[in-house]
């Protein structure tokens, strides 16, 4: 046997069965030897040192049966503590979540800079605050990853982000030398796929997130694995040029995707059509209420531009679920069934098409479980979405404060 074989082997088994721990989230010995089919004395190694790393806990569950309580095993969710960043022009929001991916705490900034170095040290006083909160854990803050809004090369450097305006900046080297932390940076897009798979699609492994916010981006996730290209810039699907000699787009084309179907152009419109400034989803929905003519009918406009985009998508990747995060699409009654009028191609295949149950904070939670795959050494991680931090912390008999 070479030698390294037999580690490397250990290294294997140990992220099966954390895997699957996570996936079950309790589980016993005999199970887990069972669906893994390692052997009982590899699970009983395993799982001794896993223990002693204070990454999996024993605790008994609770059964009706006479005789001593089974054994259960958990992934330890207070051992360490991740952090999401999403980096948003105008704003920075924060999100700590435990190992098991609930989140602990929230925290959204303004800022009023796109200053490199002014957000770099903004960055750097809350990524301390958060890392300072977390000492008490056995591992304390395992990572930080970031959401950019723009190109992210396959090293994590930052190519390009348009609203910001930075060219080819190295936040993640800077962040892990002035913090002495893991950091990890991945582009928006990405980060909502990688959370619509973690917290709610487990079985799919083939999955497609457009984002529909200030632009339009794609998340691909491909046989488990986040797909972004040969230097990690796919996905800027909003540059798909829809409408040949169209609207001027700010990339430098004519007629691209964005320019028609994004969040922002839309609420662009109707200010001007409705001639209200600062128009907000609110609005929208007092609107909708209304049955305003106006409003429906710019919204047909929109759902027509959204299809002719979701045709070209579904027939390059053939993906088995493809998730919207559209804050206006969830706003209007019946959107889905709307879009999938238009997309009545024979050649289109694909399974579900869904509204983002995650919303807008898929970017911070993406992030998380990101950190935590990485810190876990698993493939993937197989959260259970929560509904609130109130819920969370009833459910672990955690609260915030306790950091």
């Amino acid at each position: 046997m070479p030698t390294g074989d037999a580690a490397y082997i250990r290294k294997l088994n140990r992220s099966l069965i954390i895997s699957k721990i996570v996936e079950a989230g309790i589980i016993s010995r005999a199970e887990l030897s069972k669906i893994t089919t390692l052997t009982k004395a590899t699970i009983s190694v395993q799982i001794a040192s896993l223990i002693d790393e204070d990454i999996i806990i024993e605790t008994q569950q609770d059964h009706s049966k006479v005789g001593r309580k089974p054994i259960m095993l958990s992934l330890n969710g207070t051992a360490g503590y991740a952090l999401g960043i999403d980096l948003d022009y105008s704003q920075i929001s924060f999100t700590l979540s435990n190992l098991l991916g609930h989140p602990v705490s929230s925290d959204t900034i303004k800022i009023h800079t796109t200053s490199y170095s002014d957000i770099f040290d903004i960055l750097v006083e809350k990524i301390n605050k958060y890392k300072n909160e977390c000492l008490k854990s056995r591992y304390g803050l395992i990572g930080v990853a970031i959401s950019i809004h723009g190109l992210v090369s396959t090293d994590e450097l930052i190519h390009y982000i348009p609203r910001l305006n930075w060219y080819d900046v190295d936040l993640k080297h800077d962040l892990e030398k002035e913090l002495n932390v893991n950091v990890y940076l991945e582009n928006n897009a990405n980060l909502s796929a990688f959370a619509e798979r973690a917290y709610t699609y487990h079985k799919s492994d083939n999955l497609v997130c457009i984002t529909l916010r200030s632009g339009i981006g794609l998340g691909i996730l491909i046989n488990n694995k986040l797909s972004k290209g040969h230097d990690g810039y796919a996905g800027e699907i909003g540059h798909m040029i829809i409408q040949p000699g169209g609207d001027l787009c700010a990339c430098g084309n004519k007629g691209c995707w964005e320019r028609y179907a994004s969040e922002s152009i839309f609420l662009k419109q109707l200010s001007k059509e409705k001639q209200v400034s600062n128009i907000t989803y609110k609005h929208i929905e007092e609107w909708l209420n209304q049955n305003d003519t106006e409003l429906h009918r710019q919204m047909d406009n929109f759902i027509y531009y959204i299809s002719i985009g979701l045709n070209n998508i579904i027939n390059i990747y053939n993906p088995e679920v493809l998730i919207i995060d559209s804050e206006l699409l969830s706003l209007y009654p019946d959107s889905i069934n709307e879009i999938k009028k238009n997309l009545s191609s024979s050649t289109i295949h694909y399974r579900e098409l869904l509204i983002s149950s995650i919303g807008k904070k898929a970017c911070e939670l993406g992030a998380c479980a990101l950190v935590i795959k990485n810190f876990l050494e698993i493939t993937m991680p197989n959260f259970v979405y929560p509904e609130s931090i109130e819920d969370i912390n009833s459910l672990n008999n955690m609260s915030v404060k306790k950091l």
